[in-house]
């Protein structure tokens, strides 16, 4: 199936395991009243995309328990594809967990003391594949 742009439309799964191979993404969240867009590195877990922020930083404030965007492509001029997930962000604060994601390649930009791991579960999925991208 197509949209009316000539997208292939992805379906959940696909979108899930697209997701899984990228090892850049973008959490989309509202910093004082204004859209905010953060780069962060990734992993998906138990149906859900999880990064580390820093403690102090906005993103960690902002994203704490609202409802978030996520986002991952791979796109070049041969095509591609993009997905887009919507989720409650939460901190992961079971030290289980914070253990198994601790061995992930999930620093920050600026690796400190106290970064924090967030928790996107991946609520309501959408994607897209791009066949060519024109001129």
């Amino acid at each position: 199936m197509t949209d009316p742009s000539g997208f292939e439309v992805l379906g959940r799964e696909q979108c899930v395991a697209l997701l899984a191979t990228a090892p850049i993404g973008r959490v989309v969240f509202t910093h004082r009243a204004l859209p905010a867009v953060q780069p962060v590195q990734f992993s998906v877990r138990d149906g859900a995309a999880v990064f580390a922020v820093p403690s102090g930083s906005a993103v960690f404030a902002a994203m704490l328990d609202t409802v978030v965007a996520f986002s991952a492509d791979d796109v070049d001029v041969s095509g591609g594809w993009f997905v887009t997930a919507l989720g409650r962000a939460h901190e992961v604060r079971d030290p289980a967990a914070t253990a198994e994601l601790v061995a992930l390649p999930l620093t920050t930009w600026i690796p400190a003391p106290g970064d924090r791991y967030v928790r996107v579960p991946l609520e309501a999925v959408s994607g897209r594949r791009i066949s060519a991208v024109r001129p």
